[in-house]
């Protein structure tokens, strides 16, 4: 059965849409069951129905014609359980709907499991015999299997608009469609889709209207010519190594390539609107799934060949595509399936107006990022039908995380008078600038900015930022293939110490691991989360912590403003042993006639263990920072870069909001400062929060220094503790979150929730 049911879910993923993975699921469940009928019926919610969408069995005339009220029939039955149903004779059962146009009347055996997708009841699939007899609890589990498989499928063709089209509704029906996600950066960004995809990725290829067919034709040629020679070649070098019959592999290679069925049916997709990489997808998809349907299992194996030739000829167009920059619209509104750092900087910046990603969370780095740049973004929409997103009217709102595809004249007219007002209000908070972060009864609160690059000091500077409360010193590391020296980062140290001299400057030490690897220092792990990373690494390695501790301590001679930190800390021996550390490369420095001074030492609290030990912790340091993000990510065991868990993913949870506030107390009664850099810190809902427990700085992106500034010039230390303690009797994020934004809203500050408020 596992051999079957692998087969049906290759089958399924390499679907060209919805109506064909049902077709697949009906058709093959019912073969493998032994089964007389094999249906799925989808949940209409607008129409309060189930619809009858793909049946092998029933009358075929009733797809999409027959539907259930819901409440009616066994199916209902089996959606408001929400779990399987299984009876040897269906018109027994009380719920029992005959409905004759599906020629049902010979049925009495009934097995129906619901499809479930993040909790929600998208369809049911059922299988019928004609004999009366209960299905075996292995076929149970194998419907359940299959249910599941359909749940991913189709709730991405509910956001695509797939199921518009099985119902004939249009071609494309995503006009005036809405997907939610999360709201990773704040704000309302209106332009045009920009499809941005990995590399040698066929699924992840988009569909983009072609604007010149002959150059498609000539570039898709000129790629077949280029892999079919690079096959010859690799044939011609290996055939004194390989028998005749395997030199035959290469031959029959080059044959698939040069097939007229391949190669024609390209250009046929082409001629009908598709550009090449994308008519090339379409092609090897519709090819692999022929060798897919064999059931001899060497010919079977065949189709990951078809899509090997597919992928080498994708690289090829690649390569050829990468000598002109992308097309990137006026205002441009990058989406992709997971977006990365370089994938953003690739955009000029005076076109990218919003980010939509499928995967990630606020807190993931595409998110960080954002925020940095004063970017609205919308991440964690694991239902975005990206490749069908290219060129679309886009409207991103970062406050509600939601995207409108093609908006009506009225939404549109709607953002736009909200874009209009939010330019308004970053406009006014320039005022600010100038004016100390302090509350109205006098509680200084210095704000920092997060840093890791040259480039960030000037804009830090013009927005008023009091110092810098994290500079990440692994950047200077990921961008070469090699340690850097001593020298090349004591120069990029004192250029960042002397720009905010006598500002406090705090640099993190190495921080590498982890969702951050350095090519030319390989780290494989199973979970690099819990693996070798920060402060595990440095320490393991004295002679690669040493030379930064030089080199940051001489770039700090006669400005005396540096702070150290220490990252992914979770053990008093880890700081310990980093302090002996510090202590050496000082008197080695003292030793050898340099004049610096000896900085202020600190430790990072992100791991559970720091929270629990944080008094003793402080008894050994000179201050504490808190980092949010990870300390969120740890406490909650959710990984905020998964888009399937990363709703879970929130510092305001009761349990974050707890824990930071043991920390502050532990370090206080120490007599030492703690502050938050994590990204909580430049929230301005979560401000109020952090006010009220007492930290005594915050450390944010650029853009998010004037809101943050707004919230603690208009709330007295007084009121945020008073809010602070009815927030933390609350049981979850939902609501903590929702209580602080009523009374930002109530202070008059609604817009920093949302435009327009």
């Amino acid at each position: 059965m596992l051999e079957v049911l692998r087969r049906i879910v290759q089958e399924v993923a390499g679907a060209r849409d919805l109506e064909q993975a049902l077709a697949i699921i009906v058709k093959r469940v019912k073969q493998a069951m032994a089964a007389d009928v094999c249906s799925v019926y989808l949940a209409d919610y607008a129409q309060r129905r189930h619809v009858l969408m793909a049946t092998d069995g029933l009358n075929p005339a009733a797809v999409g014609q027959v539907s259930l009220a819901m409440g009616e029939g066994v199916v209902s039955v089996v959606a408001e359980a929400a779990e399987p149903l299984n009876i040897g004779n269906a018109p027994d059962h009380p719920r029992y709907r005959f409905v004759a146009e599906t020629g049902e009347e010979f049925y009495h055996g009934f097995l129906g499991v619901p499809i479930i997708h993040h909790r929600k009841v998208l369809g049911v699939l059922v299988v019928r015999q004609r004999e009366r007899r209960k299905f075996a609890e292995d076929e149970v589990a194998f419907l359940v299997t299959m249910a599941a498989q359909l749940a991913g499928a189709i709730a991405h063709a509910e956001a695509s608009g797939g199921i518009s089209r099985m119902n004939g509704e249009g071609a494309t029906r995503l006009d005036g469609s809405v997907i939610d996600g999360l709201a990773g950066a704040p704000g309302v960004g209106i332009g045009t889709a920009m499809v941005i995809y990995p590399p040698a990725d066929l699924d992840a290829v988009p569909d983009r209207k072609v604007t010149d067919v002959d150059a498609e034709i000539i570039a898709f040629k000129t790629a077949v010519a280029t892999v079919q020679g690079e096959i010859q070649t690799w044939g011609e070098r290996l055939s004194v190594h390989l028998s005749a019959e395997e030199q035959a592999l290469f031959d029959a290679y080059g044959l698939m390539l040069s097939s007229s069925s391949l190669v024609d049916k390209v250009i046929a997709h082409i001629r009908a609107g598709n550009w090449a990489s994308g008519a090339l997808r379409d092609t090897i998809h519709e090819h692999a799934r022929v060798f897919e349907d064999m059931d001899e299992p060497y010919l079977r194996e065949r189709a990951e060949d078809i899509r090997d030739l597919g992928r080498r000829v994708l690289v090829c167009l690649q390569s050829a595509g990468r000598r002109k920059k992308p097309p990137y619209p006026e205002r441009t509104v990058l989406v992709g399936e997971e977006i990365t750092a370089t994938m953003l900087a690739e955009v000029p910046r005076e076109r990218l107006v919003a980010v939509v990603s499928a995967s990630g969370s606020r807190s993931s780095h595409v998110a960080i990022l954002a925020r940095a740049m004063g970017v609205p973004a919308l991440v964690g929409a694991h239902d975005l039908p990206v490749g069908r997103m290219e060129g679309r009217a886009l409207i991103v709102d970062g406050y509600r995380g939601r995207v409108y595809m093609n908006p009506s004249e009225a939404v549109r007219a709607e953002y736009t008078r909200l874009a209009r007002e939010e330019a308004e209000l970053m406009a006014g908070l320039q005022g600010l600038r100038d004016l100390p972060a302090e509350t109205p009864d006098g509680t200084r609160l210095p704000l920092y900015v997060n840093s890791g690059l040259i480039s960030d000091v000037s804009p830090s500077l013009e927005n008023g930022a009091e110092g810098i409360g994290l500079y990440r010193t692994e950047f200077p590391f990921m961008i070469r293939d090699r340690f850097p020296g001593e020298q090349e980062q004591r120069r990029i140290y004192r250029q960042v110490l002397e720009a905010f001299a006598p500002r406090p400057v705090v640099l993190r030490t190495l921080d590498v691991g982890g969702d951050k690897p350095l090519s030319y220092f390989p780290i494989k792990e199973d979970n690099p989360f819990l693996g070798w990373r920060g402060i595990r690494i440095t320490l393991d390695h004295p002679e690669i912590f040493l030379v930064q501790l030089r080199a940051m301590l001489r770039a700090s001679a006669g400005l005396d403003n540096l702070r150290l930190l220490l990252p992914m800390v979770s053990q008093l021996a880890e700081v310990d042993e980093a302090k002996r550390l510090v202590e050496r490369a000082y008197r080695e420095l003292v030793d050898a006639s340099e004049q610096i001074a000896k900085p202020l030492l600190g430790v990072m609290v992100e791991v559970p263990s720091a929270v629990y030990q944080a008094a003793a912790i402080a008894q050994r340091v000179d201050f504490l920072s808190i980092g949010s993000n990870d300390l969120t990510q740890y406490l909650l065991a959710v990984d905020r870069n998964n888009a399937r868990v990363a709703a879970l993913y929130d510092a305001l949870h009761p349990a974050v909001l707890q824990a930071i506030q043991q920390v502050v107390d532990a370090a206080h009664a120490q007599g030492k400062p703690v502050g938050v850099c994590g990204e909580m810190a430049g929230d301005p809902v979560a401000a109020v929060a952090l006010l009220g427990m007492g930290v005594d700085n915050l450390s944010m992106s650029v853009a998010s220094l004037p809101r943050v500034k707004w919230v603690i010039r208009n709330f007295t230390q007084a009121q945020a503790r008073a809010l602070l303690a009815t927030v933390l009797r609350c049981d979850g994020a939902d609501a903590v979150r929702q209580h602080l934004e009523q009374a930002l809203i109530a202070a008059g500050l609604g817009s920093l929730v949302r435009a327009g408020n």
